[in-house]
């Protein structure tokens, strides 16, 4: 496992084919941007370690930016702290907006199941009725 950020630079070569693998062809990259996607891929090696430090398999927010510190992204981190807290936030909202969306489908469901019980109630009411009155015409005409 790399202990220093500088241990963890991947290989020109393999960046580049793995670029070229992803964009279509004719696409040309230059050397600054090669560069970048090799240290934002050391980040989530370096953020990897740390949640292998932590006897974790899944990568958490605070790998992540620990690793930036550490790979001398500081100024990258408070706005993207930001945006982090915004995103939970946008989806907390939307959470709860789905269950209320549930609970609202719920609560219609089941008064639609009362409406129909009450109609079959009514239905065999009718028909208790019916076959009551039947019955007291069959009894006075015999």
């Amino acid at each position: 496992m790399a202990e220093r950020p500088e241990d963890l630079n991947l290989p020109n070569a393999v960046i580049t084919r793995i670029i070229k693998e992803a964009l279509p062809d004719g696409v040309n990259i230059s050397k600054e941007a090669r560069s970048a996607i090799s240290r934002a891929a050391s980040v989530f090696v370096l953020a990897n370690n740390f949640a292998m430090k932590g006897k974790r398999k899944t990568l958490n927010a605070s790998d992540v930016l620990s690793a930036m510190e550490e790979m001398e992204f500081q100024r990258f981190v408070t706005p993207l702290k930001e945006a982090l807290e915004a995103y939970r936030r946008e989806q907390k909202g939307k959470k709860e907006a789905s269950e209320q969306k549930k609970k609202d489908k719920d609560k219609k469901t089941d008064s639609e199941e009362q409406d129909k019980s009450r109609d079959e109630d009514n239905d065999e009411d009718e028909e208790r009725l019916e076959e009551e009155e039947q019955n007291e015409e069959e009894e006075v005409d015999n």
